[in-house]
């Protein structure tokens, strides 16, 4: 029978991060080698952040291994334990696997212009005409729509869900310890093996027995500093700030009728709205960098520039910014930049990036809190137990930024309005 069927021996990867990701189940090595999954590897964990930290280069490929690896080892530390259904093993591992299937060239920039959801698209690679659905199908007639409800967590075993999606799951752990090993920080490391070991299965989630407080502090103040230190750092925002404005620029020319040099065949559905899920899988990173290396040689001025300033790393500056105190400024900015022939929809932008690094169960919203486990076998959410974690509860930190072309500014051949330009930059 398939969905029981073991390979002749374990297939192992070699991963730095978890030494070995290991395979046993036929299903997960043909859900591996499927053009789909393989698609992967050519799709940053990280976005623009290689322009930031130059070792930022891996893929979501070995980011859904090691979430798969994750899980795999959750099952195991489980299955000890009363409250785990073994029948959920091979589900719950074939979505750890596909969970980021759907993501896009630099996933969340391309998402945000064409108003895509990378969910969306894993469910449908998953349940429509292609090669992950037929491996699935080959399991149950019913899988494929069993892992997809797992990835849109309508699935009715919780406890499942919540091994791959929650405030402490299975995805945050591996994206963190992954992201800070490529990345050379020291921020998002925690023990996850001594996470593993104090998690506990019960009928809606995993909790963590109290003994194991500690190092959950840790894992959630290694989030708090990755998002900070690395996931918001200002040069990757400002390389993600112009790589949109490149899409903007494309799809706005396009709509406009202007003939490009190099014709964006694979962004037509997307610039009509019409994507279908072939459309979709044809595009990775490697093709769209092809298409900036052309774009810099295009007759549209703000296309060619933006262009070459994402290839060659030629990015924005920017300042701090304060909404409630600094609109007034950002509008006199707009005025000088439109004065000087400097388009400011392109090239003053203003970015914001927040983060809520803990939160308790609020009715209506999906963040369910950790609750620990306790010697009495009550369970208490994590914020009443740690003063640590009580301190960051609900807390939600805001930053604001404006970004601009430095080098644009100083050619203004005016030179009063260049210089009251940069005096309302820098000047407050």
């Amino acid at each position: 029978m398939y969905k029981n069927k073991q390979l002749d021996e374990v297939k192992v990867f070699k991963d730095p991060v978890h030494r070995y990701v290991r395979v046993s189940d036929q299903v997960i090595w043909d859900l591996i080698a499927t053009p789909e999954f393989q698609r992967l590897r050519r799709i940053k964990q990280l976005g623009t952040t290689y322009l930031t930290f130059h070792g930022a280069e891996h893929s979501r490929f070995n980011h859904s291994l090691g979430v798969y690896e994750i899980v795999r080892r959750m099952i195991n530390k489980m299955e000890s334990h009363e409250g785990w259904n073994k029948e959920e093993r091979l589900v719950s591992l074939c979505a750890a696997l596909l969970h980021d299937l759907g993501h896009g060239p630099f996933s969340h920039s391309f998402e945000k212009v064409f108003s895509l959801d990378h969910e969306h698209f894993t469910k449908k690679i998953i349940l429509e005409d292609t090669n992950v659905h037929a491996v699935l199908s080959r399991v149950e007639p019913d899988f494929p729509i069993k892992v997809a409800q797992i990835i849109d967590k309508s699935y009715v075993d919780k406890l499942v869900v919540s091994m791959i999606s929650s405030q402490i799951d299975a995805d945050r752990m591996d994206y963190l310890l992954r992201d800070a090993y490529y990345t050379g920080v020291s921020y998002g490391q925690f023990d996850m093996e001594r996470i593993l070991r104090v998690m506990r299965p019960t009928e809606d989630q995993v909790v963590i027995k109290s003994t194991g407080m500690h190092a959950v502090e840790d894992y959630i103040m290694s989030r708090y500093q990755m998002y900070w230190q690395v996931y918001f750092h200002p040069v990757t925002r400002s390389a993600e700030v112009i790589l949109t404005k490149i899409f903007h620029r494309v799809k706005h020319l396009y709509e406009k009728g202007y003939q490009f040099k190099m014709n964006p065949t694979p962004l037509l559905s997307f610039f009509r709205g019409e994507v279908k899920i072939n459309d979709y899988l044809q595009l990775d990173e490697s093709v769209i960098n092809y298409y900036f290396q052309q774009w810099q040689h295009e007759d549209d001025e703000v296309l060619r520039d933006l262009s070459s300033r994402f290839v060659n790393r030629i990015l924005f500056k920017y300042i701090e910014f304060k909404p409630e105190k600094h609109m007034d400024k950002y509008e006199t900015l707009q005025n000088l930049f439109r004065e000087a022939g400097i388009d400011p929809d392109y090239y003053l932008v203003i970015d914001s990036s927040s983060d809520l690094p803990y939160d308790v169960y609020r009715a209506g919203e999906e963040r369910i809190p950790i609750y620990l486990q306790m010697p009495s076998g009550e369970e208490k959410e994590l914020s009443t137990h740690s003063v640590i974690v009580e301190a960051i509860t609900g807390k939600t930190r805001e930053d604001h930024k404006i970004y601009f072309p430095i080098e644009k500014i100083k050619m203004i051949q005016d030179t009063k309005r260049k210089d009251e330009i940069i005096e309302l930059l820098y000047y407050r």
